[in-house]
């Protein structure tokens, strides 16, 4: 009987250590409820977001500037950071808005890794000023005539931006474009 006494005492003993922990436990938890939300201000989210871009935009433009330097490449750049050379002289039409330009193209990522061309998919074409291609293309192909072939050194911001285009160009991603335009209708 003095056995089963003790066990009896020993579980209710177990169970109020039990009950106190789980109330200890639930007393330190409801302790750390903040009062309110933290709201924040349209100014106090714009700056720190604001930073992140500068250096974003800086660490591209640097890694750009050194693609250049290992390559040897005397480019011209425009207001929008768009780079391009063009090497190969065409004695075509200027290319304007509207007109329709067909190219022939590679791109390549700033490491020299080849991911689209023509040679694979066919040529391109599009109507200049319309959309449909990055805007980097367009603005480089405004600066050729029929039969120029040259290279673009396109930034993210005139590329596929912060979504890349789902398939081979990830976010951010520098495009270099080797271009010929064949043909304006």
């Amino acid at each position: 009987m003095k056995l089963n006494n003790f066990f009896i005492r020993s579980k209710f003993v177990v169970y109020l250590l039990l009950l106190g922990l789980g109330l200890i436990f639930l007393s330190a938890c409801s302790g750390n409820k903040p009062d309110k939300k933290k709201i924040f201000s349209e100014e106090e989210l714009k700056e720190p977001l604001l930073r992140a871009n500068k250096k974003a935009i800086l660490t591209e433009d640097q890694q750009i500037k050194d693609f250049i330097l290992r390559n040897s490449w005397n480019v011209k750049e425009t207001g929008t950071g768009l780079r391009y050379r063009i090497f190969e002289s065409g004695s075509g039409k200027q290319a304007e808005v509207g007109k329709i330009a067909t190219i022939i193209y590679e791109v390549s990522l700033l490491n020299g890794e080849s991911i689209y061309s023509s040679d694979e998919s066919g040529y391109k074409e599009f109507e200049i000023g319309r959309g449909g291609v990055e805007s980097g293309i367009e603005e480089g192909i405004l600066l050729m005539r029929v039969g120029d072939r040259a290279k673009f050194i396109i930034p993210s911001h005139l590329a596929f931006g912060l979504l890349g285009d789902q398939k081979k160009i990830s976010t951010k991603t520098t495009l270099v474009y080797d271009v010929k335009l064949i043909e304006l209708k």
